[in-house]
């Protein structure tokens, strides 16, 4: 039979991780990255009969290398703590990946709500995305050492897309939105200063207005009324922010003023596993 891995990757996700775990029984196992986490994330996940690896993963991209290499399923389904799957979900899944001229790679797509309000248009930018390659043959998928949204290389033939999609609950509310909005370029900005990919202002500001169009108008960002408008805006907003950050980095470091940050590391603590559950 076709084994299944989940692979999940966390961050002090104790209080979503129950919801997100519980419906993954159609997994033939679960993996689950703990990065930094100083809540109960790591018993949520033993609970769930999940392989638990422990570490310090300030990168994105290593941080789920490190996950993938403890997944022994011939296919991997991708997952965030914040996302969830449903029945009819699982189902697709396992037809899937059990037909014989299966290919490599699919599509998933993906629901996004804010708060209890689904929101299907306007995503884009580096803000969010309505699909994305997230149910992959073991090997096919790797991911670029970036600190969010990671580039991502996909080797194989492409299946198509899943009718189903996964539930992804975003943020909260519009101030949670704000947060994520400074969270992301906090990160993309020490990116482009690493690499020195500083752009110019009047580069940035096309750009901004580029994406705020491409979400609000071309991806029907107006369909979904004031959220529509806020998720285009801050699509546009994040090239701005992330180099005005980077560049005040930059600055920063030439006087000496900033901290050097630990270097990003690939290597998991020991894995810790817990009893294997019935599935």
């Amino acid at each position: 039979m076709t084994r299944l891995s989940a692979l999940i990757c966390a961050h002090n996700e104790e209080q979503r991780l129950h919801a997100c775990l519980s419906a993954l029984s159609f997994c033939d196992e679960i993996v689950v990255v703990a990065d930094r986490c100083t809540d109960g994330t790591e018993a949520v996940a033993r609970q769930y009969g999940a392989k638990v690896v422990s570490g310090i993963f300030p990168v994105e991209g290593p941080r789920k290398h490190a996950g993938l290499a403890h997944c022994t399923g011939d296919w991997i389904l991708e997952l965030d703590a914040d996302e969830g799957v449903s029945p009819a979900f699982a189902r697709e899944v396992r037809e899937t990946i059990a037909r014989p001229n299966a290919a490599d790679w699919y599509q998933v797509p993906i629901d996004n709500y804010v708060g209890d309000q689904l929101v299907r248009h306007g995503w884009g930018g580096s803000f969010g995305t309505s699909s994305a390659a997230r149910l992959f043959r073991r090997g096919v998928k790797s991911w670029k050492s970036e600190r969010v949204h990671p580039g991502a290389r996909l080797d194989g033939a492409f299946g198509g897309r899943l009718n189903e999609p996964l539930r992804h609950m975003v943020d909260e509310d519009i101030a949670d939105m704000f947060a994520r909005l400074s969270r992301y370029t906090a990160l993309r900005a020490q990116d482009l200063a690493d690499a020195g990919a500083i752009k110019s202002i009047p580069n940035d500001a096309f750009r901004g207005v580029r994406r705020f169009f491409k979400c609000y108008v071309s991806r029907k960002g107006y369909r979904e009324g004031d959220l529509g408008f806020l998720i285009s805006l801050m699509a546009g907003l994040y090239p701005i922010l992330s180099n005005l950050r980077a560049r005040e980095i930059l600055r920063q470091r030439r006087r000496g003023t900033t901290a050097v940050a630990p270097a990003p590391s690939a290597v998991s603590v020991p894995l810790q596993r817990a009893e294997a559950a019935a599935r």
